[in-house]
């Protein structure tokens, strides 16, 4: 068994919120789905959607994000918080959240409530962005993104970890300040999403999970790869970072995706919500997890 090899995998529901976009829907596919066994769900996030785009979306062939500018994104922190009662067992996860574009200290504690609220269920799945339109629209600076994002995460995780904290930064500056409630563990874990270098060394430093885009097993398998090479570099254990992944083209024949997954090193098959929208969508989805969910379990 090579390292970071997975018997038992988890699942999730992932972009959740983008078919559950009314209160009884939203509850519905949460309740459906921790029924069948999907252990966390996910939503994901923009503000706002221009209506000139020019930059590319980088996960589609042709760069052009799979959407209307009237497709409903609800903001995924209040849609989590909104059904996290209804299925009071499963992870709550962001697929992904924006960090550079929010205050980080209004952040921290919106994170650390819900945390707290659930019971330590939070997972906090980051990006730094793709849409240059909807940083400007926002009035939040495009450039140095990246390092406003890690600085970002340092600043929480260092009001999560006690009382009177301070921060000197860049972008964060504050004197002895007390953030509370605080996470249930301590700390909330973050995964890095993307596939550029940037997001495969961010990982690297600081992530506890990597939720790649890319679908491809072959490509998959290499990202996966130069991220356990760089948390070799920066002196982690490679194992420490969980694999997140979407399931997309697995769908086509899911058990054999799920052994795919599984031979890749896959801690976490995120199954996209967008599979069970429609007509019949609901059991759609209770189906697949009487039949997939059990193979994933080894």
């Amino acid at each position: 068994m090579r390292a970071g090899l997975q018997t038992h995998m988890k699942v999730g529901l992932a972009f959740a919120s983008s078919i559950g976009i009314d209160g009884d829907s939203a509850l519905e596919i949460c309740r459906r789905a921790e029924g069948v066994g999907f252990e966390s769900v996910w939503g994901g996030e923009h503000v706002v959607m221009p209506d000139s785009i020019a930059s590319k979306y980088p996960y589609s062939p042709d760069g052009k994000v799979p959407a209307e500018p009237d497709t409903p994104i609800p903001d995924p922190l209040i849609w989590l918080a909104f059904v996290a009662a209804a299925a009071p067992t499963v992870k709550l996860g962001t697929c992904i959240l924006i960090v550079p574009q929010r205050n980080p200290l209004v952040l921290a504690k919106e994170l650390a409530t819900l945390d707290r609220l659930t019971g330590g269920r939070v997972e906090l799945g980051l990006g730094v962005g793709w849409l240059k339109e909807e940083f400007e629209a926002l009035g939040v600076a495009w450039e140095r993104r990246g390092a406003r994002n890690d600085e970002y995460i340092a600043a929480m995780k260092a009001l999560w970890a006690g009382p009177h904290a301070e921060f000197h930064g860049e972008f964060v500056d504050f004197e002895p300040v007390t953030c509370s409630p605080r996470p249930v563990n301590g700390t909330i874990p973050v995964l890095v999403g993307g596939d550029t270098n940037a997001a495969i060394q961010r990982a690297a430093r600081i992530a506890d999970g990597y939720f790649p885009g890319e679908g491809d097993a072959e490509r998959l398998s290499a990202l996966i790869a130069r991220v356990r090479q760089g948390a070799e570099a920066h002196g982690r254990d490679p194992d420490s970072i969980e694999i997140n992944a979407i399931f997309g083209a697995q769908m086509a024949d899911p058990e054999a995706g799920v052994e795919q997954m599984r031979s890749l090193g896959v801690g976490r098959m995120m199954v996209p919500a967008f599979f069970f929208a429609g007509p019949g969508g609901l059991d759609r989805l209770c189906e697949f997890g009487e039949r997939i969910l059990p193979v994933t379990r080894g």
